[in-house]
């Protein structure tokens, strides 16, 4: 079998004295969907945020397309074609949609690269093509968070973290926001998703993995995990 585009070994992260990743192990292999789930504060966010180097880890490893990253600083990780979008967005309100998407492509020299995946990001979302000139601050939440997935993708990477990107969103929001998930996926960009919608994740997972206080618990095929008592009870309010 092929190296996995992401190989997570023993990650270890701490908060002060806090212990916020007590050895967390995942993979995540070309074209996969991988979710994380657990409940608040079980270390879902520390580890996206771990991963993209976004934070330091004390200790564990963390290997990109074969390559250890874990002393590279975050913009070196995205040049090697990981992109995270992260929770709460992170777009610029005071910026326009065309310029938040070119933000997401400001190490690529190639234009026609970069024009062609703009086009391809009107595909995935025909919304922002009609606000390409509007300011971000101006748009919906669910506006907002196609803008930020599709900034993610303007770097053009072979791995894109994604934290909580349905919350707060209306149901047939959400409905387009997984469509295009799994969309991206088969086009041959891998996830890493973190969302509190548990059903709709594990759904369109190939892998998941369950954190509590920052272990990792459970894990199997998302359809395992959706047939699991304890994960029905635990998380899918069953």
């Amino acid at each position: 079998m092929s190296e996995p585009v992401l190989s997570v070994k023993d990650l270890q992260v701490y908060y002060g004295a806090i212990h916020a990743l007590r050895g967390v192990s995942l993979e995540v292999a070309e074209r996969q969907v991988v979710a994380l789930i657990g409940a608040n504060g079980a270390g879902k966010t520390s580890t996206l945020r771990a991963v993209s180097r976004m934070i330091r880890s004390s200790a564990g490893s963390v290997r990109f397309r074969g390559e250890e990253i874990t002393r590279l600083q975050s913009h070196e990780v995205v040049a090697l074609g990981m992109a995270h979008a992260p929770e709460g967005r992170g777009i610029f309100l005071n910026l326009t949609l065309r310029e938040n998407l070119l933000l997401g492509a400001f190490l690529r020299k190639d234009r026609d690269g970069v024009k062609s995946d703009l086009e391809r990001c009107f595909s995935l979302f025909p919304i922002l093509k009609e606000r390409i000139d509007q300011v971000a601050g101006t748009l919906s939440g669910g506006e907002q968070q196609m803008l930020a997935v599709a900034r993610a993708l303007m770097c053009r990477p072979r791995l894109l973290l994604l934290d909580e990107p349905s919350l707060g969103l209306a149901p047939q929001v959400v409905e387009r926001i997984f469509q295009v998930l799994k969309e991206i996926s088969e086009g041959g960009v891998a996830l890493l998703l973190v969302e509190q919608n548990a059903h709709k994740a594990l759904q369109i997972a190939h892998r998941a993995y369950v954190l509590e206080t920052g272990e990792v618990v459970m894990r199997g095929t998302g359809k395992e995990l959706l047939a699991s008592p304890d994960v029905r009870k635990a998380y899918l309010g069953e």
